[in-house]
């Protein structure tokens, strides 16, 4: 499903650093109870095959990701670094991802985060066209995946007044109390996305968080 959104009351930034996804606040841990485990995180072999280069994977990091506080499409969803983790990944030519994950304190808590997350990615289009009326936005449905308790696909892509376009695709994961996005960018359209072999990513990554 094709989803074509112009530019509403809503503000953001552009292209891939667009559109801001507020998140619930992580509760607090009790005082003395056990840090939250490290969840499981794709390697470089899980990424969508790229036909020019080798993915190279960064090392799993506690915290928030520097690159995702300033997009606004997962900023305020991922970026507070409390009990959350990133990894990310890069090839030698224009592709790029990253993979974000955090530990909520309930099953309830990590509904809401992925309905949040959810509900934000779908408003990234707006969000984007309100900020520069020269870049149009485009958001795709790729659907639902079942794997754990439940995984979405998206696909993003924004093409400026001069002809610069970016293609991204967005998923968001849960199993039990752990939510994890995968963010995958790269010049180009939606021709040019993997997105069968990125939904394939999605669901080992959604496997590998515990």
């Amino acid at each position: 499903m094709s989803k074509r959104i112009r530019a509403g009351t809503l503000s953001g930034l552009t292209a891939l650093t667009a559109a801001g996804l507020a998140l619930g606040t992580v509760l607090a841990a009790p005082a003395g109870a056990a840090a939250p485990r490290t969840p499981g995180f794709l390697s470089a072999a899980d990424l969508p095959p790229h036909p020019g280069s080798p993915w190279t994977a960064g090392k799993v990091t506690a915290g928030a990701s520097p690159d995702v506080e300033v997009d606004r499409c997962l900023g305020k969803a991922l970026g507070d670094g409390r009990d959350s983790w990133y990894r990310d990944f890069r090839t030698d030519v224009d592709t790029s991802a990253r993979q974000v994950s955090v530990e909520l304190t309930s099953v309830s808590a990590a509904k809401g985060r992925l309905s949040r997350v959810e509900h934000d990615i779908r408003s990234c289009p707006a969000w984007i066209e309100q900020a520069d009326p020269e870049t149009e936005a485009t958001l795709k449905d790729y659907g639902k995946l079942n794997v754990e308790e439940g995984a979405h696909v998206y696909g993003l892509h924004t093409e400026t007044s001069w002809g610069a376009t970016d293609i991204r695709l967005l998923s968001v994961g849960r199993d039990g109390t752990t939510v994890t996005v995968v963010d995958w960018g790269q010049l180009g359209g939606f021709g040019d996305a993997p997105v069968e072999a990125f939904k394939k990513t999605t669901v080992t990554a959604v496997r590998k968080l515990h």
